[in-house]
């Protein structure tokens, strides 16, 4: 248990050997966004990070392609493939299989 969420936030994303993120709120928008910033400006090792429901994620990744990387270019094409939107249970399944053991927070 955590008193603050940063520090909460900080362990979590620490550990993770993969995240899998579910439809959600801001909480959830904020972790998604502050693991992708970090994985992209190179501060924490590339993980898989699973976004599973298209239908949720779907707009979003409209917003991202079509604001943030074509109308204003604050981010490259690579950077769409940070993370995966399926709704697959099966590639979900082995994304987070294949994803490499994290031994530096031991």
């Amino acid at each position: 248990q955590f008193h603050y969420f940063a520090i909460r936030k900080m362990h979590f994303l620490m550990r993770a050997r993969a995240l899998v993120v579910f439809p959600g709120g801001f909480g959830t928008l904020d972790e998604f966004f502050e693991l992708v910033t970090l994985v992209q400006t190179r501060k924490m090792p590339k993980v898989p990070i699973i976004l599973v429901g298209a239908d949720f994620w779907g707009p979003l990744q409209k917003i991202i392609e079509e604001v943030l990387l074509e109308k204003f270019e604050t981010i490259s094409a690579k950077d769409l493939d940070l993370y995966t939107i399926t709704d697959d249970e099966d590639e979900i399944i082995e994304i987070v299989k294949k994803a490499p053991q994290r031994d530096e927070y031991k």
